[in-house]
């Protein structure tokens, strides 16, 4: 089996910077991508993800840095990487009375390809049935499948999509994530963007976290897990709650977060084990102070609200 690292690079960013009138969207930021990598960027609304994907696409400018696709660069090689890079969106639009088949053919017709990639294609995105029905007609879920297959029309290298689930019900979001995973089987390359966190779960092995404009964390899901926090979250409620317990908590070993809301009385602990630290936590809040508790395993989603402070949809 090859390693990951021996696959060539496909998208490379050196210290790529942006700057707004009064916002550093994208502080410095270096990440390298390698073929047949699924990778998931996640961040909060403001981290600069959306503005990092946009110079990657070519839409922004970034004010210092290098970014590589395919080690090709915009300033001399724009038209070759438009070639080899496919991008889907939360929404695209349609002229009114364009059929399925229309769409894909005329988008395809920009990079040559042929009435049997078309047919592939709409055998890939499940709607060999409506290849004669009008866009307009289409559900969104339908819709969003149809913008997928213009994004994978030329066989990209590199294939970007901004949260292109949001909005779709749970139904057309499982159908838009088995298509991507026929395409990782496929050896395609993606970095995504998204505001659920199953689907960066379900469907990447390696989670990049922004938040204000930088990279807080990069790696496979248990790597983050087991780096940054501890093995298991532990959930309690409290009668009396009060500052002094929360330090008191803080000091256990094998402790890595605790938050005690005092006015609620509600409070969560990352810890490495929780029978070993039950001794210790329950002499630190005291029995009788306890109205519930309970243990489970630590997921993404608690790893991005210990980093930075907020859920993924905030």
């Amino acid at each position: 089996m090859k390693r990951r690292d021996a696959k060539p690079i496909i998208l490379s960013l050196r210290d790529v910077d942006k700057r707004f009138p009064h916002v550093h969207a994208v502080n410095k930021v270096s990440l390298e991508i390698r073929e047949g990598e699924f990778v998931a960027l996640l961040g909060p609304n403001g981290a600069g993800k959306t503005t990092l994907l946009e110079m990657v696409e070519g839409l922004q400018t970034p004010d210092s840095g290098e970014i590589a696709i395919a080690g090709l660069n915009y300033k001399n090689n724009e038209r070759a990487i438009r070639s080899i890079m496919g991008l889907a969106f939360q929404e695209t639009r349609f002229p009114e009375k364009i059929k399925v088949s229309e769409a894909l053919q005329l988008f395809g017709a920009f990079y040559g390809a042929s009435s049997a990639r078309v047919s592939e294609v709409l055998d890939l995105v499940r709607l060999k049935d409506k290849k004669h029905a009008y866009v307009n007609t289409l559900s969104g879920g339908q819709r969003q499948r149809i913008a997928l297959g213009i994004a994978v029309i030329q066989k990209p290298k590199l294939l970007l999509l901004d949260e292109p689930s949001t909005g779709l019900d749970p139904h057309a979001r499982r159908d838009i994530w088995d298509i991507l995973k026929e395409l990782k089987q496929l050896g395609s390359t993606l970095l995504l963007t998204t505001h659920y966190m199953e689907e960066a779960e379900e469907l990447c092995e390696r989670i990049v976290i922004m938040f204000k404009g930088s990279i807080l964390a990069d790696g496979d899901l248990s790597h983050l897990l087991e780096k940054h926090a501890g093995h298991e979250i532990l959930e309690f409620r409290l009668r009396q709650p009060n500052a002094k317990i929360q330090e008191s908590l803080k000091k256990l070993k094998g402790v890595s977060h605790v938050n005690l809301d005092t006015a609620a009385g509600m409070g969560i602990m990352h810890v490495d084990d929780s029978a070993k630290i039950l001794p210790g936590f329950l002499k630190s809040v005291g029995r009788e102070n306890l109205k519930a508790f309970a243990a489970r395993p630590l997921t993404l989603d608690d790893l991005f609200i210990k980093m930075t402070g907020r859920h993924l949809d905030d």
